[in-house]
């Protein structure tokens, strides 16, 4: 596939693009920073300016495209699909205002723009903070465990409210045209050095990933979702939960219960150390399986 892919330069993109790369994807990276990846192609576009967006999505992907006798239709466009993960990636790096009004006019950019081209395939970067537990004011608890793509999304911050306000822009997208358009509500993002930096620390005190529903996804593994998403076909729209099948903490789900959610309803048995951040619907839909944990790098206090 000839993917267009939005942020690649950022700290998920950085991995997940030379991955899709890696898979026999054409991938451009359109960024106003440059990847430099040796299988990526670097475009410089800004998202916020809609006619940055549809030229670079109406152009040409790369320099061998010239050499191609039977060019794309006039109006329509070389790329296959879309993977849509630029954007201003927590609240406290601008203002909130422009957090929102950054992240909710790219989006909006991206979507009209690829739709309008006729692209058929659309994956989009929501986030796990449109639960409202992540960044909100005090303490947070969601209303039962596991997590699911059904628990109401009920953020305070801005970053997350962008994300729930992209998540009603793809679905109209869809409505409009029909179009494959599903969206990640991905987990805290661990790069694969970040389990000996940050993990002894998580181990040693759980009470540090609470906002994080005691989760996090691997940059490995959400690239294999992402490839999943790509290959999965007539689906509509629908978001996925992302995360790794562990829980980043030693403790067991049922200290975790004890500790720190004592009154939320716990929907259904749970494994020793399974995730609160509920992905059976990506496995179920999308046959995702993740296949890294910090227990392959750092011993396991509990077991």
């Amino acid at each position: 596939m000839r993917i267009f892919f939005t942020g690649g330069s950022g700290k998920a993109g950085h991995h997940v693009a030379p991955y899709l790369a890696s898979r026999g994807h054409q991938v451009t990276n359109a960024d106003l920073t440059p990847l430099g990846h040796r299988d990526v192609t670097d475009l410089r576009v800004d998202l916020t300016d809609a006619g940055d967006v549809y030229s670079a999505l109406a152009g040409v992907p790369t320099q061998d495209a010239f050499d191609d006798p039977r060019p794309e239709p006039y109006g329509g466009s070389a790329y296959d699909a879309v993977v849509h993960f630029a954007a201003v990636p927590r609240p406290l790096l601008t203002s909130d205002r422009a957090t929102y009004a950054a992240n909710v006019l790219a989006h909006y950019n991206v979507l009209e723009a690829a739709t309008a081209l006729g692209i058929r395939k659309i994956v989009f970067a929501s986030s796990e903070t449109t639960y409202g537990v992540c960044f909100g004011r005090g303490e947070r608890k969601p209303l039962y465990v596991p997590v699911d793509e059904e628990h109401p999304v009920v953020p305070e911050d801005s970053y997350a409210m962008s994300k729930v306000a992209g998540e009603v822009t793809a679905r109209s997208f869809h409505a409009r045209t029909g179009a494959d358009v599903y969206g990640l509500r991905i987990n805290n993002v661990i790069e694969p050095h970040e389990y000996a930096e940050l993990f002894p620390a998580f181990l040693e005190d759980a009470g540090l990933r609470r906002r994080n529903l005691f989760a996090y996804i691997d940059t490995r593994d959400l690239g294999q979702l992402t490839l999943r998403c790509l290959e999965t076909d007539g689906l509509g729209y629908e978001v996925f939960n992302v995360a790794n099948a562990d829980m980043s903490v030693a403790a067991t789900t049922s200290e975790i219960i004890d500790r720190f959610y004592d009154g939320v309803e716990v929907r259904r048995p749970m494994g020793r150390d399974e995730t609160f951040y509920c992905i059976d619907k990506a496995r179920r839909l999308l046959g995702y399986e993740p296949q890294h944990s910090w227990r392959d790098v750092l011993p396991d206090p509990g077991a």
